[in-house]
């Protein structure tokens, strides 16, 4: 069953919604490098936490069902703890919760206008070229999401995991997987896969800081609900000139 919600709350209680967005599990090495300098941590006044990546200095991209509410958001640079406010949160128009609730693909793509620039410890990261992936691809996704379902171990630390393409990649939707462990369980461990806390982080196209999808959901081995099988990734193949556009309009354009 697919884990929707990997919104998660920062004081581990309840998830924003029917299934769960995540932290990376699997032992997951830190992030570090060019994965780690763009993500920042999106959270709310309840205590919700998901990823996004920052594109500008006061831009920041993330999925659509993390910022869905009608409350206050803030954005956190880990490295050194500055919070900033968020101005404005512009949801992608094709995004449906009630699709997304439903295990539905939509259009999870959100960006939020910060009150003021992040520090400059933060790296903003490029958008990839408009294209679809294929099977055995290997994308690289970073988060702060827990390292085990139902817990809240690992929350708040920066982790990335290099995964593969599998299934029938499309321009909706694309599920990755460890290929160490192919969305099966390898003794009492899951595989390395996103986790509550991680929806909204990137998936990067290749060994890059090229954002080329936006993690939306999850699986336990074998299909189940949790974390560790499958990743669910919303490609920004159909979306990306919608963030472009978007950029501009809210004072943000992004670099060539």
């Amino acid at each position: 069953m697919i884990s929707r919600s990997l919104i998660i709350l920062a004081a581990f209680a309840a998830l924003l919604a029917s299934a769960p967005a995540l932290a990376i599990t699997g032992n997951a090495p830190p992030a570090t490098g060019w994965a780690a300098r763009p993500i920042v941590m999106v959270t709310d006044g309840r205590g919700n936490l998901c990823t996004g990546t920052a594109l500008t200095r006061d831009l920041v991209l993330t999925a659509a069902h993390c910022v869905a509410l009608p409350i206050p958001y803030r954005a956190r640079a880990y490295q050194n703890g500055a919070t900033i406010d968020v101005r404005q949160v512009m949801r992608h128009p094709g995004f449906s919760m009630a699709n997304y609730a439903a295990s539905r693909a939509t259009a999870d793509i959100a960006l939020v206008k910060l009150s003021s620039p992040l520090p400059d410890i933060v790296v903003p990261a490029a958008l990839a070229a408009a294209r679809r992936v294929a099977v055995g691809e290997t994308l690289t996704i970073a988060g702060f999401g827990v390292t085990r379902n139902k817990t809240d171990h690992g929350l708040g630390i920066p982790r990335m995991a290099a995964l593969t393409v599998t299934g029938k990649p499309g321009s909706l939707q694309v599920r990755l997987h460890d290929p160490a462990t192919l969305n099966k369980r390898a003794g009492q461990s899951p595989g390395l896969g996103g986790c509550v806390g991680d929806s909204g982080g990137p998936a990067f196209d290749g060994e890059g800081p090229l954002v080329i999808g936006i993690i939306s959901w999850s699986t336990a081995p074998n299909d189940e609900e949790g974390c560790g099988g499958l990743t669910g990734v919303t490609p920004l193949l159909n979306y990306r000139q919608w963030i472009v556009d978007t950029a501009k309009k809210l004072g943000s354009p992004l670099a060539p």
